[in-house]
């Protein structure tokens, strides 16, 4: 996804040796990239997720930074994490937003984050 000159792409991985099926604990990471394509370094201040499970349980996840860091993504640079979540159900979706700010700026912007999908591989076709 593509907006304010930043692409976020994201890679989802069940992490099958965390998680107790018995016990509805799915245990996903997953690995953000966000490409500053733009003419100014941006710092990334704040992150909210917005994670639903298939039975609607919503959970909502905010706070600066992300895994510990304010990162300053320079302008043709990209910055990469991953972190993870644990939702009740073998599917379940997040999406959010990243609030930024541009070195030379302090009006923050944000960053959309799409929707994309957590899933056991081969459940869903």
């Amino acid at each position: 996804m593509v907006n304010n000159n930043f692409t976020v792409r994201v890679l989802t991985h069940y992490v099958e040796e965390q998680s107790e099926p018995d016990n509805k604990r799915y245990v996903f990471s997953y690995t953000v990239t966000i490409e500053n394509n733009g003419g100014r370094d941006a710092q990334l201040l704040r992150r909210k997720w917005l994670v639903t499970d298939a039975n609607e349980k919503k959970l909502v996840i905010e706070g600066e930074g992300v895994v510990g860091e304010q990162p300053v993504i320079v302008a043709g640079d990209q910055y990469t994490y991953t972190s993870g979540t644990v939702i009740e159900t073998p599917v379940g979706v997040m999406q959010g937003h990243y609030s930024m700010q541009f070195d030379d700026d302090e009006t923050p912007f944000t960053i959309d984050m799409a929707p994309f999908r957590l899933a056991l591989p081969n459940i869903l076709h």
